[in-house]
């Protein structure tokens, strides 16, 4: 069986290992605007890689909090083996995102009980082609697999449970753009603005010049600045996708066991009752 090298896998060692029978490559390049995710892997993907929806196979838009609810073990057992990836495989995701939307599926697999059997693609679809990789547009036609569910972490924050958080021990961190988290704009939210006591932590800065990850080092020491290092975190965006960016980043570090507020901004804000804070950072 194929073992990946970490959460986070290097351009030269997919090339190396993407005719291993073991291996899976997942495209699920999203956005809040311009083309969808789907239209772009129409138009050239990394060879056999196959399409998640982040929206619909990732999410489960309705049935739970916010905007991208977690999929029920169920739901994911049936997207994943319809796109032909099994229990034998390992996976690898990429976006055009920084990692963004790939890291929901490392995150997935992590909460569902398979640690070790998802990374992100360093770099995405940017360092694949930099790299003078080829795209393709032809589908890859996998055998429908099953892929099992394992037992699920206890890593998932509900809302009741995050106001009860508020001016605690736990360390909020929040991964959107800072203008967002200021409430200096707010594209798709009910209020503008950020749970009261959050940190500001956008997943876009776990990133150095080149699209990358920092160095373990460089992002513990980012973290720690925040009070990760020796209190438990919960980290938020929008809407759940990108602070697992952050959850990836706090792995790579070496900061274990923060969790996710599932319904995110997007639910916290949809309740004029609940409070919202606005500006830097004290």
């Amino acid at each position: 069986m194929l073992t990946l090298p970490g959460p986070i896998v290097s351009v030269d060692w997919l090339a190396d290992h993407l005719d291993h029978p073991g291996l899976r490559v997942a495209d699920v390049r999203w956005a809040l605007a311009g083309p969808p995710g789907r239209a772009r892997y129409e138009g050239g993907h990394l060879p056999g890689a196959v399409f998640l929806d982040a929206d619909h196979g990732l999410s489960s838009p309705g049935e739970g909090p916010g905007r991208h609810p977690v999929p029920s073990p169920e739901k994911l057992a049936r997207v994943l083996g319809e796109a032909g990836i099994g229990d034998e495989h390992v996976v690898v995701a990429y976006d055009d995102a920084g990692g963004s939307i790939a890291a929901r599926v490392w995150w997935l697999y992590r909460h569902h009980g398979h640690d070790g059997r998802a990374a992100v693609l360093d770099g995405g679809v940017d360092a694949w082609t930099d790299a003078g990789l080829p795209l393709v547009t032809e589908p890859p036609g996998h055998q429908i697999a099953t892929w099992t569910p394992g037992e699920r972490r206890d890593d998932l924050v509900d809302t009741p449970a995050v106001r009860d958080l508020i001016g605690g021990e736990t360390l909020l961190l929040d991964a959107r753009a800072p203008e967002r988290y200021r409430g200096e704009t707010e594209p798709i939210d009910p209020r503008a603005g950020h749970i009261p006591g959050a940190a500001s932590a956008p997943w876009a800065d776990n990133l150095g010049p080149d699209g990358r990850f920092l160095p373990p080092e460089r992002l513990r020491a980012r973290y720690s600045a925040l009070g990760a290092a020796d209190r438990p975190v919960v980290a938020y965006c929008g809407s759940s996708l990108t602070a697992t960016h952050d959850l990836l980043a706090l792995e790579l570090a070496g900061i274990d066991d923060a969790r996710l507020y599932e319904g995110s901004w997007s639910h916290w804000s949809s309740d004029p009752s609940r409070p919202a804070a606005v500006g830097a950072q004290r």
